[in-house]
Formats: C-alpha cells, sequence, structure tokens
C-alpha cells in the first residue's frame, strides 16, 4: 500500500513538472524548494549535463515543510533547498530530514557553515550589511550597536523585524550583547527608524534613493541584483545611490546567513540526492552561484565574482549559525516587546 501511495505521489510530481506526454527519465531526483527556480535552474542544468540525472523541482514561497511532514514516508521529495539558517534549522527539528556523512561535503563546507549532525549544509553566504547615502553618509564603517545611536534618529529603513533575515542578525546581537543590552538596542534602533518597516531588502535602497532614509539594512546579494536589473533599469540609480557598509568588520565581525540544503528523511533517489549535494557544494558549482546569484560561495577556495569582489572585502563573524538559530525564538519575542514593527513614535 505505502508503495502504491508513492507511486501515486510521484506521478503527482511529474504531471506538476513535466510537460504533458514527458516521461520521467531513468535517473532522477525530487528538489522541493524555496529559491525559485530562475535561481538555481543553471546549476540544475549543469548538473544534469555531468550526470545524466534529471532533476525535478517544486517551488514554493511557504509550507514546503508541512508539506513533506503531511506526505511522510510517501513523500517524493529528495533534497530541500532553502535560505537562512532558521529554515534549515527548522526542517531538522521538523523531523523531515536524514543525516548525511561524505567526506565531499565535510572538505568543501566549513565546520560553521554545517550542522553539528550533518543534518543541513550550507551552499552560499551573504552577509547583512548597510547600504549607505554616498550623498549624505561621511563616514565609511559602521557597527551594528551604532544604528541605536540618536544621530541616526529618522534615517534608518528596514523590513519587518520578524522576517527570517532580521531575526537571525537580531539572534545574533543577543548572542553578543545578551538579552537585555539586545533589547535596549533593538529599542534605539526602532527609535531611529525613517517609517515603519515594511516592504522588501530592495525596497529599503530605494528608501535611501528617494531620501526618505539614509541608511538601508539589507543582504549583500540584493545590491547585485538591483546592480544588474536590466529589466528594471531604475533600480541600477537605486543601487548607484549607496555604498555598502559592512559592520563590526573591525572587529567581531559582519553578521552572516547561508542558503543551504538538506536531505529529505524518506528520499526515494538517496544515492541521486547525495550526488546533487555534492555537486552544489563542488568548486564548479559554488563559482556558478558566485556569477549568477552574487552571493559568496561557502568554500574558502573559490574566489568570489568580480562584481562582488567590487563591494570589497569583509570579516565574517565567526558565531555558529546553531547558536543563532538557537536564539531566533527570543529574538522574535524581543521584536514584539518592544513594538518593533509599529516604526517609530512620533
Amino acid at each position: 500500500m505505502i508503495r502504491n501511495h508513492r507511486a501515486l505521489a510521484l506521478a503527482m510530481l511529474a504531471a506538476t513538472l513535466l510537460p504533458a506526454g514527458s516521461a520521467l527519465a531513468g535517473g532522477e531526483v525530487n528538489i522541493y524548494s524555496y529559491r525559485q527556480e530562475f535561481l538555481i535552474r543553471p546549476l540544475l542544468d549543469a548538473f544534469t549535463k555531468k550526470t545524466g540525472i534529471k532533476a525535478n523541482v517544486i517551488f514554493a514561497s511557504k509550507g514546503l515543510v508541512d508539506r513533506m511532514k503531511a506526505e511522510g514516508s510517501v513523500s517524493p521529495a529528495d533534497i530541500l533547498l532553502t535560505v537562512d539558517i532558521g529554515r534549515l534549522t527548522n526542517a531538522v527539528e521538523s523531523g523531515v530530514t536524514q543525516p548525511v556523512n561524505s567526506a565531499f561535503l565535510a572538505k568543501q563546507i566549513p565546520p560553521q557553515y554545517r550542522g553539528k549532525s550533518n543534518q543541513w549544509f550550507a551552499l552560499t553566504r551573504r552577509a547583512r550589511v548597510i547600504l549607505a547615502s554616498k550623498e549624505r553618509v561621511k563616514q565609511d564603517k559602521i557597527r551594528y550597536e551604532e544604528l541605536a545611536d540618536p544621530k541616526w534618529k529618522g534615517k534608518i529603513c528596514i523590513r519587518s523585524g520578524q522576517h527570517v533575515y532580521n531575526l537571525a542578525l537580531f539572534a545574533a546581537m543577543i548572542a553578543h550583547l545578551g538579552e537585555e543590552k539586545a533589547k535596549a538596542w533593538l529599542a534605539g534602533l526602532k527609535a531611529n527608524l525613517a517609517r515603519k518597516p515594511s516592504g522588501n531588502d530592495r525596497n529599503q535602497t530605494k528608501g535611501v534613493y528617494s531620501g526618505i532614509c539614509d541608511l538601508a539594512i539589507s543582504n549583500t546579494y540584493y545590491m547585485g541584483k538591483m546592480q544588474t536589473n536590466d529589466k528594471k533599469p531604475e533600480q541600477k540609480k537605486w543601487a548607484a545611490s549607496v555604498k555598502m557598509l559592512f559592520p563590526n568588520t573591525d572587529g567581531r565581525g559582519t553578521h552572516v546567513n547561508v542558503s543551504g540544503m538538506v536531505l529529505a528523511k524518506y528520499a526515494p533517489h538517496k544515492a541521486n540526492a547525495i550526488k546533487l549535494m555534492e555537486y552544489l557544494a563542488s568548486d564548479e558549482a559554488q563559482k556558478i552561484y558566485a556569477e549568477t546569484n552574487h552571493e559568496y560561495p561557502v568554500s574558502d577556495h573559490v574566489p568570489w565574482s568580480d562584481l562582488v569582489k567590487s563591494w570589497g572585502v569583509f570579516k565574517a563573524d565567526d558565531l555558529t549559525l546553531d547558536k543563532v538559530a538557537s536564539l531566533r525564538r527570543k529574538a522574535s519575542e524581543m521584536v514584539d516587546e518592544v513594538n518593533f514593527n509599529a516604526g517609530p513614535s512620533n
């Protein structure tokens, strides 16, 4: 009976992913992805060309872990691709993953960018930086702690405090400052906001360009997406109006988050899935990530793209991502306690 259910699930996956009249190739791997397919398709096409294994993708912006839990042992998922350490550890805690003991992954991915039990593995890095107005901000260095300084009152733009990117940053601040000081810092940051937190990271940069704020908190790769956006050339103007500051790079280092992968607990094509995981961690794939997605390779020996290099060098915070993940719930509670998303008080 379970076998029949799995066959039905795989047939449904094929119907979702393949054109009418197509047949699944003999070798395949099924990917549930929170990353949009156009971002990862160049990598998957290269993998298929190299191995002959067809990569099927289901993309969703939310709900994939819940879907895997509901599908249970008949899930067709082999790999889950996602962003943010919180989402990676949530998948592990939800019981939908299994460990991968691969000497190649251990060699390619530094210890701080993989789970202690080999349940999750990072693929790319992105720094949470400050994009500052070239016209109105003279300084070229900044610390996260400084964002609570009253000199920035009414001058900072940020997306929702409950967004995973900000929760990871706030969790890192709790780890470094302790709960009491981190809460005071978060209240100070709230007081310095130019408006209610809203929109995505690109929208914050637009706020700087428009003169609404002087500082925008953003992930690095959004800068690359704006700088190369031929379809929406106005975003190139937004990017040209700011300079990238890497906070705390002279001290403990800039907060870094990741995109990553897990092996599904009931992966029906486990061997192929591990082949894909190892390929995605390879120098070849890491270079593709660096060139197409404007992210930092997780492998230290893979060079950054020329565009990413143009932003400058920085020191990454060596705080473990498992520690960051463990403090995300406290960070979320703190966001509500200071009423962060209400924005600045008048």
